[in-house]
């Protein structure tokens, strides 16, 4: 009974293990690992499970690092490492801030409108925030923007990415839930949509209400409305367009594996480079250092989670947790507000890339086990996880506007610019809770055959009659 009793303190004694761990500041991947090697010796040497229980370590690791899918990660990540630095941003930003420049508002539909499509050929939330604000912010404060709006809405239009295909997110959840990264970007397809028009609506009330504080562009900043001023703004889209094209139309109509089309996305953003004249060795070696330590923090965060996965399921955690939220009155909707709460305010604490190492394994079972659409749950979670990058005072959006905006722009006005923002992501939350369908109709599912059930009858063979031999006596 006493065993028994110790076996089941098990699973929380190694969560409340690695929250210390990590409220201490000690790094995501270590902790993880320390605490599944400390308890594992414990439960062997208790005898929860057999020493063989660990000689699986090595094949999980094994996996990790023979998984194509994971490649996908250094791909887009040298991709958008790119794109940050070729000019793009500055040709999009400027044509379709001056197409926009005469409305109320005009400047921020413009940071809104480039922002997605940058989140869509970058995947990298740091790349928007930083271009958006060393290019627009000083504009938005020589014309008499407020500066919360200003501050706010490049932050929040840098988020996007999060959301928008081809996300680094949207690859990793689908790795951790066991679902097509293909399915994954379709259903993130209608709350892109749905963010980018919540966004829009509220710059649009806003200039609606207090024109004052989102003010056009005076007459003598907007350029003549010629041929010249539509030629600058094709120079941006049209590549931009054909290369989105190139990396998700290649995954939406399966001419391209995730990895691929990564591939493939490198080579477009390095023609666009060269095509802007910004193509250099320094470029191109700081990129790819770039890369390099996003695919090392990611590979040692998931070596790290698996090491505690390998411990907790050996322990009966996974039943612990199914127990455990199973209990919670309300069934689906209590489970999917309960973990939305969950998240929320674990994004205070935690990297986008360790709350789906660590918590996506624990709670994936759950959803399935009550029936919930896993590609739906992987895309609100995905929603939600973005609030992380505009919590005041921890938002790494915020740290990035910081980072890049002038000395006279208070710190305060950043952190309490942000707040409307994070209230429409989590308004975007409850819709995509409401509204299944913004995920679902996007995904393709015409029934398919299962292979392991198709039954093969064949007729039975036919044995030819052989002429009979006659027979000497």
């Amino acid at each position: 009974m006493t065993e028994m009793l110790h076996a089941d303190l098990m699973p929380p004694l190694m969560f409340g293990g690695l929250v210390v761990f990590l409220l201490i500041g000690f790094p995501a991947a270590f902790s993880l690992a320390a605490v599944g090697l400390f308890f594992g010796f414990i439960s062997i040497e208790l005898g929860f499970f057999p020493e063989a229980w660990m000689f699986n370590l090595p094949l999980r690791v094994f996996n990790i690092l023979s998984n194509d899918l994971l490649l996908a990660i250094p791909f887009f990540t040298l991709m958008g490492a790119v794109l940050e630095r070729c000019g793009l941003a500055e040709d999009l930003l400027e044509g379709t801030g001056q197409l926009f420049g005469k409305v109320p508002g005009g400047l921020a539909y413009a940071v809104i409108i480039v922002g997605a499509i940058l989140g869509a050929i970058t995947g990298t939330v740091a790349a928007s925030v930083i271009s958006m604000g060393m290019i627009s912010l000083p504009i938005m404060m020589r014309y008499g923007y407020d500066m919360r709006i200003a501050t706010g809405v490049i932050a929040a239009s840098g988020t996007i990415t999060q959301v928008i295909p081809p996300s680094l997110v949207l690859i990793v959840l689908s790795d951790q839930l066991g679902q097509s990264v293909g399915d994954m970007y379709a259903g993130a397809i209608g709350p892109s949509f749905l963010q980018v028009a919540l966004f829009l609506l509220f710059i649009w009330l806003v200039s609606l209400f207090q024109p004052k504080k989102v003010p056009p562009l005076p007459p003598e900043a907007l350029a003549p409305r010629d041929w010249r001023l539509w030629w600058r703004v094709l120079k941006g889209m049209v590549p931009s367009i054909g290369l989105i094209f190139m990396v998700l139309g290649t995954i939406f109509l399966g001419l391209a594996t995730p990895t691929e089309a990564g591939a493939m996305g490198v080579v477009g953003a390095v023609v666009l480079a060269a095509l802007n004249r910004r193509l250099t060795w320094p470029l191109v070696r700081e990129a790819m250092g770039n890369t390099m330590r996003i695919t090392a923090m990611v590979i040692f965060i998931l070596i790290g989670a698996t090491v505690f996965t390998l411990v907790f399921q050996g322990v009966d955690g996974g039943i612990w947790i199914e127990h455990l939220l199973g209990l919670l009155p309300g069934g689906q909707t209590g489970f999917l507000v309960f973990t939305n709460i969950f998240i929320f305010f674990l994004a205070f604490f935690l990297d986008f890339f360790e709350i789906a190492f660590i918590v996506i394994p624990l709670l994936a079972p759950v959803a399935k086990s009550l029936g919930i659409d896993l590609v739906w749950f992987g895309v609100l979670i995905c929603i939600n996880m973005q609030t992380a990058f505009m919590h005041p005072p921890f938002g790494f959006a915020l740290f990035y506007l910081r980072g890049v905006a002038p000395k006279s722009v208070l710190t305060r006005d950043i952190y309490l610019g942000a707040i409307p923002w994070l209230g429409l992501q989590l308004l975007l939350v409850a819709v995509v809770i409401l509204w299944p369908q913004s995920v679902t109709y996007w995904l393709d599912r015409t029934p398919r055959q299962d292979p392991s059930t198709v039954i093969i009858d064949l007729p039975p063979p036919v044995t030819p009659d052989l002429p009979v031999m006659p027979s000497f006596q």
